[in-house]
């Protein structure tokens, strides 16, 4: 007799409504401080689909990118604050970054209530790269 592993069965379908669910929630996060990605994530393990897998990296990619530009712009922002009038610069780049990141923000949201796994304008290609086995 031999010894053969038998692979696990495959995870049942979330219900169609679940996975639009969790990958929406997963883009909420900025503005529930992470909060959403947390849930999404526990949603996701508990019913695992490709649909949640994709927007939960594409949203942790948003979330790492946003934070990392933050703390760019923290570091320019004290440059540029010895610099008279610079305020004005300050705030019109601030405007910038949030205006983007609202923007990434709503054509997932778009994405992901469509049913679509359509990689974020400009930087959804860098995320799949990155974090492409991540939620699987």
């Amino acid at each position: 007799m031999t010894d053969t592993a038998v692979p696990p069965p495959a995870p049942a379908p979330a219900p169609q409504g679940e996975d639009t669910t969790v990958a929406i929630l997963a883009y909420v996060t900025p503005i529930l401080c992470l909060v959403g990605i947390v849930i999404a994530i526990v949603m996701h393990n508990n019913k695992k689909t490709k649909l949640g897998a994709y927007h939960l990296r594409q949203a942790l990619g948003l979330v790492v990118a946003s934070i990392a530009v933050s703390v760019a712009f923290m570091v320019v922002s004290f440059v540029l604050h010895f610099i008279p009038f610079a305020w004005v610069v300050i705030a019109l780049i601030r405007f910038a970054i949030g205006i983007g990141i609202l923007a990434l923000m709503v054509m997932g949201v778009m994405a992901a209530s469509n049913r679509e796994m359509k990689p974020l304008p400009v930087v959804g290609a860098y995320f799949e790269k990155w974090f492409g086995t991540t939620f699987d």
